[in-house]
């Protein structure tokens, strides 16, 4: 009699998260993913068809993968030893965690506008290469993909941070001080038993940082230009510029494969990685 009780107070509690997903998310992907294969009467497959012959859309998937992973990399790369730091070293940790994720209170378009200050022509970068003789001239940092990467990194690096933060504090101080008496050196015990452990933090911050660069609209959009069109831009091109609500919903879908798709490739790497991992 408690467990049924139990059971349906359960039930009770998730059944309003359950319905909120139901309606609010699985509905709407389900008729955007029925109007790609249905576009008039019948099944068919031309929306895809049309959409992957398209140079212009290979060129377009390209770049945004690229720019997705190069972003995930140098997110991983920066966030790593900064939360490592902040982990074990940092003497005022919550002061540390409060400056990473002070950028996430701040909205991307302001984010993006401060970049454009940044790397334009009279921006601070252009002004130390042509002060210091690098350049005679000020260079184009703008409006291509070096610019959208420096974008994505800055918006999505606290991601990454907490994520790795949320494990780094879970491992026992006590197996890198055993490790240290038993003759292994600090870099020894980080690559044996530090970085091993973190695994699933930076797997969980790598799928957050690609899902949201793959997704993100407002960077790209103001920090890339015509020619380096990401597939989220495109779909706003499509939907909203073309009105061709029906290929629009065809990249969309495309867009939640290939997160799904290196969501689950990073998942396998971890675990060949550490078994553990995941």
């Amino acid at each position: 009699m408690k467990h049924s009780l139990k059971k349906g107070i359960w039930l009770l509690l998730v059944l309003p998260g359950v319905l909120f997903i139901v309606v609010f998310m699985l509905i709407p992907l389900f008729s955007i993913l029925l109007s790609t294969f249905f576009p008039d009467t019948g099944f068919s497959l031309e929306n895809y068809i049309t959409l992957f012959h398209s140079v212009y859309f290979q060129q377009v998937f390209g770049r945004s993968v690229r720019l997705c992973l190069l972003s995930t990399v140098l997110c991983a790369i920066l966030g790593f030893p900064s939360a490592y730091y902040i982990s074990r070293y940092s003497r005022h940790k919550g002061t540390m965690m409060a400056l990473a994720v002070f950028p996430m209170f701040t909205s991307p378009v302001i984010r993006s506008f401060s970049w454009m200050v940044i790397l334009g022509r009279r921006g601070i970068v252009n002004q130390f290469l042509v002060s210091s003789g690098l350049f005679s001239r000020p260079q184009s940092l703008l409006y291509n993909e070096f610019s959208m990467t420096m974008g994505f990194v800055q918006l999505f690096l606290p991601q990454m941070i907490l994520s790795l933060l949320g494990v780094m504090d879970s491992i026992p101080q006590d197996l890198t001080e055993a490790a240290g008496s038993l003759g292994a050196t600090r870099f020894v015990a980080f690559l044996r038993i530090v970085f091993p452990l973190s695994i699933s933090g930076l797997v969980t911050g790598a799928v957050l940082v690609f899902t949201g660069c793959m997704t993100a609209y407002t960077t790209p959009q103001l920090l890339g230009a015509t020619d380096t069109q990401v597939l989220s831009t495109m779909v706003y091109q499509y939907a909203m510029s073309l009105r061709d609500w029906t290929q629009a919903s065809a990249i969309a879908m495309v867009m939640i494969v290939v997160t799904m798709l290196v969501s689950s490739l990073f998942n396998r790497l971890a675990r060949k990685i550490n078994p553990l991992a995941t």
